[in-house]
């Protein structure tokens, strides 16, 4: 018998943003999906023959909007892609994280692209009303079929400082990975919230 929650999988792109969720969540099942759209949609086709009665999605993105700071903490209201929009549930995970008493929470849409996504098109995003890209939630969203779903991504780079070389900026960026382990304990108080196992 295992010893992982079955209301909760968590689906993290990197491997740092793995080891990061399970440090703090080692009752969750963390999957790595892995960086991009076809990995992401692997990932997906796998996710969903887990059992589990909650899937979400934790790692780092990009902020598209001004205002937002790397390690600000976003949960997405819904999830934009080139196939459509996924809703998510995102009032009891920002209840979660008032509990755990991380206050600088934004709360909307968060777009995933097939490319890192710079300059003029971020702002285009931006405009919008993405407040955060990413490159792998949308595609992840497949995973949880019926299940509620939940999207939580923590600002690594912003429009002003933008990532080139994101592996590099990874190993430095210890505000977004501070806050990403400070924040993924939310998850399982959302999953817990999410009324009785599948």
């Amino acid at each position: 018998m295992g010893t992982h929650d079955p209301r909760l999988l968590v689906i993290a792109p990197l491997r740092i943003e793995c080891a990061a969720v399970r440090s703090v969540l080692p009752e969750a099942l963390v999957v790595r999906s892995g960086m991009g759209s076809a990995r992401a949609r692997s990932a997906a086709c796998y996710a969903a023959r887990i059992p589990a009665g909650a899937v979400a999605v934790a790692g780092f993105c990009g902020a598209t909007a001004e205002g937002l700071r790397a390690g600000d903490v976003v949960v997405a209201g819904e999830v934009r892609g080139p196939d459509g929009v996924t809703a998510c549930v995102s009032e009891p995970l920002v209840a979660a994280l008032a509990e755990l008493g991380i206050a600088r929470v934004h709360v909307g849409p968060v777009t995933s692209a097939d490319h890192v996504v710079h300059g003029a098109e971020r702002a285009a995003l931006a405009g919008e009303g993405t407040l955060v890209v990413d490159m792998e939630s949308a595609w992840l969203a497949a995973a949880a079929g019926e299940r509620p779903f939940a999207v939580l991504r923590v600002v690594l780079d912003t429009p002003s400082r933008e990532v080139y070389r994101p592996f590099a900026t990874l190993a430095g960026g210890v505000a977004a990975w501070r806050a990403l382990r400070r924040a993924a304990p939310a998850l399982a108080l959302w999953a817990r919230g999410q009324g009785p196992l599948l």
